[in-house]
């Protein structure tokens, strides 16, 4: 079972994201914690996807994927950027993100570029 690991400091877009995510058959975990995706460098298992918002509480998730694409460990990790501002889509794709999705986002949408990168080669 694929693993995702979903970061967004909002809990009601965490528990909607989970409840989709696991009723399409994923593993997923969920944190409103910036640090713990920038601390996925020192695990030992890595999730096959994360979801993370570019505005955390006191972090901008654009450095923490720039910090995981810079790492040998986690750069192939495929990166989903979510954000309620459309306008900085070219930012999140600067900074390594794998595709950008701006909320509220389609459901369909969210699920097929999950699928596309999580079954990527």
């Amino acid at each position: 079972m694929k693993q995702i690991l979903i970061v967004d400091d909002n809990p009601d877009i965490l528990d909607a994201l989970q409840f989709v995510l696991k009723d399409a058959g994923y593993k997923v975990e969920i944190t409103q914690s910036g640090e713990s995706a920038e601390n996925l460098t020192k695990e030992k298992a890595f999730p096959d996807l994360i979801i993370l918002d570019v505005l955390l509480s006191g972090k901008d998730g654009r450095e923490i994927c720039r910090k995981l694409k810079r790492n040998e460990r986690t750069k192939k990790i495929p990166v989903i950027m979510i954000s309620a501002h459309p306008n900085i889509e070219k930012t999140v794709i600067e900074a390594g993100a794998n595709a950008f999705i701006a909320k509220p986002f389609d459901i369909e949408e969210l699920l097929q570029t999950v699928k596309s990168l999580i079954n990527a080669p």
